[in-house]
């Protein structure tokens, strides 16, 4: 289906001078174009001065490139990646040499590196290296000015990389050497090959500083610029023929790249895969009918049997393979943690609460939070993230695009050197229990979003974690995929010997998936109770209104509550006088009249509909009053109807006093 796009017309004050400048640009490589002998070509490129030029620049500038690659991709890394003092000043001096006079960068290499510079004294007398007019001193002066296009391109391309897929491997046990060569090298390819061909074309046609620090010397210094700079001289044809080679090689580099070099990464639409047949809502079905595998407890939970190759994973446990919980966490966040193995909290809170600073805090990911954090015997607070056996699973996955999903799951166990063929039977084992073996070769670009959600989760699991985390897991999905995942996800998690935090908003996954919940406000903990407990008596307002209860805090009073909006609140059973409180109200608990009621509800206000929406096979309806906060009540459309209700009407809404509970803060 095209999409047609509308077109401006420039005005003339801007077209007409971006066509001159347009115009500027082309008409000096018109010029070279015109002017060349094209029948002495060949003649003029194939002579022994201009040869060996050649082979002398090439030679010069994959030096410059070698040494750019081994010097500038990890300054690009700190650059992009390590907040410290003075990084303006670093960038600056990368950017430096790219608006410097080639000159001036010549006479300062000079300074620097030659026999009477700062450096070049010393390493004449302890290594007998001398730079200035020799091969060794163009190779420097190349790398000097080439190298910032390398770093810059880079940088950008690192900025724009999601550290989620770093900090994901870390938590699957890669080193942060082994997470930089096997993640973030190969997803920030596209900017390294870009920045290396621009650095090596920029080597190529380096002039000004090799001339001022090196020289002139045929066979030894006298690359390609240089040579055209002579033949301009006594052999100007030969020179416009040299000078096109060159501006060849450029254009090349350039068209080859197509925009790269600025960071931003080009588009590309990867070709729709078919969807599987278990996406579709019967195979869904037939997921949740088809007995499920057993337990994973005997490969990765269960302590490694001995003779099992993977037994010799390193930092396997030394206990009974069961893993208790003990946390401290200091810092924006203020709480105590502690949970048997085989437990699952969720943990609630509103937008800010410290969630996923928790999580975090738990990796050792973030200075917001300390956490000093015991997993069964074994103290791990002082470990390197890495080091932990503390898996994480972010909202979005993170699975590694380069990976197939079956090296994506695998991807824990090479980091902990399990040999590589027990590691991909492992891991094909875990996707086959999650019910996405079928889909081992596909890359995360062919997977849909259910798919791609448990393709995830077997990473965690197949990484053998003492502590496994998972932010907010199935947010992405669709019901009904969600609800298989949860399926999927709730049979795992019962054989698992750890401990599992699961950050959600949904009240299902908190209620169907966790043993407990933990609510969290402003970093410290509100309520750690079972779920059964928390909806009943929620102790905040904003998980009671998460559940789907009107929540309304106040000041008990001898007869109920005096409400912080003002008005009274009549209960059964009231709590001592002047104590704060939440009064909690099912929503199948409001009455809603047309006339105000006659009888026994003890309270009653007049409000009007200010909205109506379909939960299931009933209609929830929220009333407006000013005479008490706003208020939520659960009808049948048979009585919506009944009563003519729709947005503005006028209502009056009562309660029982029985059918309030208060909730002491």
């Amino acid at each position: 289906m095209s999409r047609h796009r509308t077109r401006t017309r420039p005005p003339v004050t801007l077209a007409l001078p971006a066509l001159l400048a347009v115009a500027f640009l082309l008409l000096p490589l018109v010029g070279i174009l015109t002017r060349t002998e094209w029948g002495e070509l060949g003649a003029h490129l194939t002579s022994p001065g201009v040869v060996e030029a050649l082979r002398l620049s090439l030679f010069v500038s994959l030096w410059a490139l070698g040494l750019s690659l081994l010097l500038g991709v990890p300054l690009a890394w700190l650059l992009a990646r390590v907040p410290f003092k003075g990084k303006a000043f670093v960038r600056s001096l990368v950017l430096l040499p790219m608006v410097l006079p080639p000159t001036v960068g010549g006479v300062a290499l000079l300074l620097g590196f030659g026999r009477r510079g700062l450096l070049g004294p010393w390493l004449e007398g302890a290594f007998g290296v001398t730079l200035p007019f020799h091969t060794s001193g163009a190779v420097v002066a190349a790398t000097f000015v080439a190298m910032p296009f390398l770093v810059i391109s880079l940088e950008g391309a690192l900025g724009g990389l999601k550290q989620s897929y770093e900090e994901t491997a870390a938590s699957l046990g890669a080193a942060p050497a082994r997470v930089f060569f096997t993640v973030t090298l190969p997803m920030v390819a596209p900017g390294l090959i870009a920045g290396a061909a621009l650095t090596w074309a920029r080597a190529l046609g380096e002039f000004g500083a090799t001339i001022t620090f090196a020289g002139n010397l045929p066979g030894t210094t006298q690359t390609l610029p240089l040579q055209v700079y002579l033949l301009l001289q006594d052999q100007p044809e030969a020179a416009t023929s040299v000078s096109l080679l060159l501006l060849a090689i450029a254009m090349a580099v350039l068209i080859a790249l197509r925009g790269r070099w600025t960071g931003t990464p080009v588009a590309r639409t990867p070709a729709e895969a078919p969807q599987p047949p278990d996406e579709t809502a019967a195979a869904a079905l037939e997921a949740e009918r088809t007995p499920t595998a057993p337990p994973p407890a005997t490969l990765p939970f269960a302590k490694a049997a001995a003779g099992d190759p993977a037994s010799d994973l390193a930092g396997a446990p030394h206990d009974d393979g069961r893993w208790p919980l003990h946390a401290v966490v200091t810092g924006f966040n203020e709480l105590t943690l502690d949970a048997d193995p085989g437990t699952t909290i969720a943990v609630v809170g509103e937008n800010g609460a410290g969630k996923t600073t928790l999580l975090r805090a738990l990796l050792g990911l973030t200075p917001r939070a300390h956490a000093e954090l015991r997993l069964g015997d074994t103290d791990v607070t002082a470990l390197a993230p890495h080091e932990r056996q503390v898996a994480w699973v972010p909202q979005d996955g993170a699975l590694f695009p380069h990976l197939s999903a079956l090296a994506n799951t695998a991807y824990g166990l090479r980091a902990r050197r399990v040999p590589r063929a027990a590691a991909r039977r492992e891991a094909q084992q875990w996707l086959d229990r999650l019910g996405v073996g079928h889909l081992a070769a596909r890359k995360p670009a062919q997977l849909s979003g259910g798919q791609a959600q448990r393709v995830a989760l077997a990473r965690a699991l197949a990484a053998r974690p003492r502590l496994l985390l998972l932010d907010e897991p199935l947010a992405a999905l669709d019901q009904t995929t969600r609800a298989r995942v949860r399926h999927t996800l709730r049979t795992h998690l019962a054989g698992f010997c750890g401990v599992c935090l699961i950050v959600t908003h949904d009240p299902v996954e908190a209620v169907s998936l966790a043993d407990r919940v933990l609510v969290l406000a402003d970093g410290r903990t509100l309520q750690d109770a079972p779920p059964a407990e928390v909806t009943r008596h929620p102790r905040s307002p904003w998980v009671a209104r998460m559940l789907g209860r009107n929540a309304w805090p106040g000041t008990a009073s001898a007869d109920g509550l005096v409400l912080a909006a003002g008005g009274r609140l009549v209960v059964a059973e009231a709590l001592p006088e002047g104590s704060p409180a939440l009064a909690i109200i099912g929503p199948e608990a409001v009455s809603v009249h047309r006339d105000r009621p006659a009888g026994s509800p003890r309270n009653v206000w007049p409000g009007s509909v200010r909205e109506i929406t379909a939960v299931g096979s009933r209609l929830r309806v929220l009333v407006g009053s000013a005479q008490a906060p706003d208020l939520v009540a659960e009808i049948t459309p048979e009585a919506a109807a009944e009563l003519g209700l729709v947005d503005g009407s006028e209502v009056w809404t009562s309660v029982k006093a029985t059918e309030v509970t208060l909730v002491e803060l």
